[in-house]
């Protein structure tokens, strides 16, 4: 290692160019339509384990409530009354019975309603979300169909054929657009099926789910620059 890097501290390792992965676009009868190339900057990058750790624990801390509460010795009723004389009784002293070492006293350093949310940047869960995509498009984990205008009333039914014909089996994450309501009552009563809409798609729920299923409309693209 040269005077000057050992000067500034460690290099940087360089990260792999984004691969280029592809899928197939079906029907939702299993008809193969065409084959779609993915984004490589969102489905072809190696992932970012740490970043991907890091987003994933706090996105599970924001879902916290944080709304248990303890009492402390000031808050618990009674125990105005000092319980005996300070001294001639050949006991400790004591200045009420509502003091954490009595039962039904106060609770010395209990829990208090707070908020358990991480500041994350917006670089990093951009990076974790994109991660995760990576990751399974890497294992081929990621499913394209035309859409779900065929789908005239919800049913459960529908929902199941069409899971079965694509071959999408284990948890399967179902990538939404606003107008895919028939599509969101119908995978609703689904315990395996989580639907979500594109715009709060997460690194989470994507590493939670076996699949990732989009639409022609969900499915993520390159923005084009003016």
């Amino acid at each position: 290692m040269s005077e000057v890097a050992t000067l500034r501290g460690p290099v940087k390792k360089d990260r792999p160019a984004p691969q280029q992965r592809s899928v197939e676009r079906k029907s939702l009868d299993g008809t193969v339509l065409s084959t779609v190339a993915l984004e490589p900057a969102y489905f072809g990058i190696e992932p970012h384990m740490a970043v991907l750790h890091q987003v994933v624990k706090a996105q599970l801390a924001a879902r916290r409530a944080g709304t248990q509460s303890t009492k402390t010795r000031k808050e618990v009723s009674g125990g105005g009354k000092k319980p005996f004389n300070q001294k001639g009784t050949g006991g400790a002293r004591q200045g009420t019975i509502r003091a954490p070492h009595y039962p039904g006293g106060g609770i010395a350093l209990g829990p208090k309603p707070r908020k358990y949310d991480q500041k994350t940047p917006k670089k990093m869960i951009r990076l974790a979300l994109y991660s995760a995509l990576s990751d399974r498009a890497s294992e081929s984990r990621v499913a394209l169909i035309d859409g779900f205008s065929t789908w005239s009333e919800p049913r459960t039914k529908n929902a199941l054929a069409a899971l079965a014909a694509l071959g999408l089996e284990g948890k399967v994450l179902v990538v939404l657009s606003r107008d895919d309501a028939v599509a969101y009552f119908s995978f609703n009563n689904l315990d395996n099926v989580k639907t979500i809409d594109a715009g709060e798609l997460n690194a989470y729920d994507v590493l939670e789910s076996d699949w990732v299923l989009f639409t022609d409309e969900t499915l993520p693209v390159a923005k084009e620059s003016n």
